[in-house]
């Protein structure tokens, strides 16, 4: 079994940083892509941000120039850099991951979410 644990989240003002991390912990050979959604209320969840295990990145319009998402395969960790903040990021930051837990074998894989809310 494979778990996802987001952190990082919270209450900050329009115009603020925050800085996501997702660690990645149990049966894990390794880890492609790893990717950031945001769910706000009554939305579809949507994709942020991407980076595969190359660390080729790929960002949704909305939060390009201002966030900025990585990892450390090392440690089976992403971030996600959010800076110059507006009251429209206001959501559920949930990360994801694709993990090979074993050869030929890759499973997808969701956090439990955390809150970010950006007041104006």
């Amino acid at each position: 079994q494979v778990q996802l644990v987001e952190s990082g989240g919270g209450l900050v003002q329009a115009g603020e940083s925050l800085r996501l991390s997702c660690a990645a912990s149990g049966s894990i050979f390794s880890i492609n892509a790893m990717a950031w959604y945001r769910q706000a209320p009554g939305k579809q969840r949507e994709l942020v941000a991407v980076i595969t295990s190359g660390t080729s990145t790929n960002y949704a319009d909305s939060v390009k120039g201002r966030f900025t998402i990585s990892r450390d395969n090392a440690k089976n960790m992403a971030y996600l850099q959010m800076n110059r903040l507006k009251p429209e990021d206001t959501a559920v930051y949930y990360c994801n991951a694709d993990v090979v837990i074993r050869i030929g074998i890759t499973v997808t894989y969701w956090g439990q979410g955390t809150q970010v809310t950006v007041s104006s």
